[in-house]
């Protein structure tokens, strides 16, 4: 039973809340209980990486052998990779339920290189995205009916990878325009993922989802200034999508709190048009504020790793506006000294508003 529990059951019985005996009971109870309950990270890792090796040592011997199969045993092998999966998570479910999540992601994994490998079977290869959308309704599917949070994410990477390829293939007479519109779009969805989780709601597939937002918000917030705008960049229905969509997901997973979803899709079109009509300096200036506003963000819903990544990228900004508008002025030994004071200071610095922040919302949360 965790520290937490025990210190908190103690809490309860010297303000009265519990009595000894029931609180006694309690712990009893969790010993038992939890003792074959839950994973261990040893045997989570196990699963993943045992899970990783044999979807792709299948996908390996089925390429390996594949210009030697006839087409009708092509089709049946790509159907039974999809069925023998899923059927054996079906089969263990009830026994292990995480190798059945592990089959059931790995069934989904194939769905998707069995419909590419159908449409090279039957030369379909005329609207690409279209298979993508079909993996996606796999996946939703798979959700639907397991609610594994695996089946969830792997939905949500999908869906917007199929809109994204619609949108390139209706965009290629304005090529600028839609990079633009799709990296702001993905930048606001990435924000709507990392801010699922919640104090009242912090299942799996919102830490999923979190996890699936940070990967990308750095990277983006970085391309957009980048890509540049041209003479199509006021494409108003595509951004309309680009803005509408991430906000109704946040509606659905955060309802009332999205409200602050919104200003995060503003910064992003205020990164956007700051890269058209401004210099550098201003787009320096908007990363600045972002990161600024990430870190409020965290304090306001006591979400530590928000203000993790608001002092990253605050750190980063630093960094960037030294590299871009102060290291060239200077000497080569001046330039890495007032670098290595950017690290050291900043860091110093960082670190301790991190920490004091994060112990302000713990202090609150008691």
């Amino acid at each position: 039973m965790a520290v937490a529990w025990n210190s908190k059951l103690d809490e309860w019985v010297s303000h009265g809340l519990l009595d000894a005996e029931v609180a006694q009971r309690i712990r009893a109870y969790e010993e038992v209980a939890g003792a074959g309950g839950g994973l261990r990270w040893p045997m989570s890792v196990a699963l993943a990486f045992g899970g990783l090796l044999l979807a792709a040592g299948v996908l390996l011997f089925v390429s390996a052998h594949w210009e030697n199969i006839s087409p009708s045993f092509r089709f049946t092998i790509v159907v039974s990779m999809v069925m023998v999966f899923h059927f054996g998570g079906a089969l263990v479910s009830e026994k292990f339920h995480g190798l059945s999540l592990t089959l059931h992601t790995i069934g989904t994994l194939a769905c998707g290189a069995g419909i590419q490998l159908s449409g090279q079977i039957f030369n379909l290869d005329e609207h690409w995205p279209s298979g993508v959308m079909l993996w996606a309704l796999a996946a939703a599917v798979g959700w639907a009916i397991l609610r594994h949070w695996t089946q969830g994410a792997i939905f949500a990477v999908l869906a917007p990878f199929w809109v994204l390829g619609e949108w390139e293939v209706a965009s290629n007479h304005f090529r600028d325009a839609g990079e633009m519109v799709s990296a702001a779009g993905v930048l606001a969805l990435a924000l709507t993922y990392f801010s699922a989780r919640t104090q009242k709601s912090d299942d799996p597939l919102r830490v999923a989802l979190c996890w699936i937002g940070g990967l990308f918000l750095l990277p983006l917030a970085g391309i957009i200034p980048r890509i540049g705008w041209n003479e199509h960049g006021e494409v108003v229905p595509a951004w309309l999508v680009a803005s509408l969509v991430p906000l109704a997901v946040a509606w659905l997973l955060r309802r009332e709190a999205a409200i602050y979803n919104v200003a995060a899709g503003a910064w992003v079109l205020l990164l956007a048009f700051t890269t058209h009509h401004y210099d550098n300096l201003w787009t320096i200036l908007v990363w600045a504020l972002g990161a600024v506003g990430m870190t409020a963000w965290g304090v306001f819903e006591a979400r530590v790793e928000r203000i993790n990544m608001g002092i990253l990228a605050f750190l980063l900004t630093v960094i960037t506006y030294y590299f871009s508008n102060v290291f060239d002025k200077l000497g080569r030994s001046f330039s890495l000294i007032g670098l290595g004071i950017v690290f050291l200071a900043g860091g110093w610095a960082m670190e301790r508003l991190r920490r004091g922040l994060i112990a302000r919302i713990a202090k609150e949360a008691k």
